[in-house]
């Protein structure tokens, strides 16, 4: 018992940090990135939020997993989400350093595992965002959304994605049509982060 708690206290300060990091290198990747004239408004991270979120996170995962290159991993992509969510909600952009990167990352290691289930599971839910991105020119939904998508889909599998995403898509409607945003682009990526987050917890339960 006395194990377990210190492994998830360990895990809480780990992703913690992690997502400290990804604060501070979103920002300053942000501060060099142009504003888009059609961007959603501009607003700041809740920085205490993302990172208290990501320590709860934390200390399930380092409880759960199945191994420390897990923990690791998942450590990652917290790093990333939290950097694309300072980004996405400061300037409408989300850099491909935030999911391309690590989206290599999980397929090499995919490729040297032989799990060659994870490149359908990335290829099913970027296929509708992109079908989506093309039909709104990038405006509704930008191409940094589908890559994030993608990225998804690798750390969640297929199904779990798609639930997780169409819960984020009715989420993101409610709250922005609450707000009185019935037109314009609205930063997108934050509501995809959470949701992989949120069910980074069912996946390893299942």
């Amino acid at each position: 018992m006395i194990t377990l708690a210190l492994t998830a206290l360990c895990g809480s300060i780990f992703f913690g940090l992690a997502a400290l990091v990804g604060v501070l290198v979103g920002n300053a990747v942000a501060e060099t990135l142009p504003r888009l004239p059609d961007a959603p408004e501009a607003s700041r991270p809740p920085v205490r939020a993302l990172i208290v979120a990501s320590a709860l996170l934390g200390a399930f995962v380092a409880s759960h997993a199945a191994a420390p290159m897990q923990v690791l991993l998942v450590a990652l992509l917290v790093t990333a989400l939290v950097a694309l969510w300072c980004c996405d909600v400061r300037t409408g952009l989300v850099p491909d350093l935030f999911t391309l990167v690590p989206l290599a990352l999980m397929l090499a290691i995919a490729l040297w595992q032989h799990e060659w289930w994870m490149f359908v599971s990335v290829a099913v839910p970027f296929a509708p965002f992109a079908v989506a991105a093309t039909l709104s020119g990038g405006r509704g939904m930008g191409w940094g959304d589908v890559k994030l998508a993608a990225l998804g889909g690798a750390m969640l599998g297929a199904q779990l994605a798609l639930v997780a995403f169409a819960l984020a898509c009715m989420l993101a409607v409610v709250v922005n049509y609450r707000r009185g945003r019935k037109q314009g682009a609205i930063a997108f990526a934050p509501y995809l982060a959470a949701a992989i987050a949120l069910a980074i917890p069912v996946g390893m339960l299942r």
